[in-house]
């Protein structure tokens, strides 16, 4: 991919959710919520201070994140769809 994200944004693709249930049924297409979990793939530098510190991010390439159904815009590069966000928008890392 060839974004780099600025400052105290990130680049997340979603992880697509099961399509059947514990039991077996499958869900329609039209049943099925966006998904709101997601693997970080760039992250930028991190968020200026008004002094033009730069304060790091918590998160980094490779995690697991939780966000809200309607965080983050939508971005499609090379045919792929990710979600362009601030890491104000993410809710929590999922630890493995």
């Amino acid at each position: 991919m060839n974004i780099r994200p600025l400052h105290d944004r990130i680049i997340v693709e979603r992880i697509e959710e099961e399509t059947t249930t514990a039991s077996g049924l499958i869900i329609p297409d039209s049943a099925k919520e966006k998904p709101q979990m997601g693997i970080i793939i760039a992250a930028g530098n991190g968020k200026k201070t008004e002094d033009g510190q730069v304060l790091p991010l918590d998160v980094k390439v490779g995690d697991q994140v939780l966000f809200g159904k309607y965080s983050g815009t939508e971005i499609k590069v090379e045919g792929k769809e990710y979600l362009m966000m601030r890491e104000d928008d993410v809710l929590g890392v999922v630890e493995k």
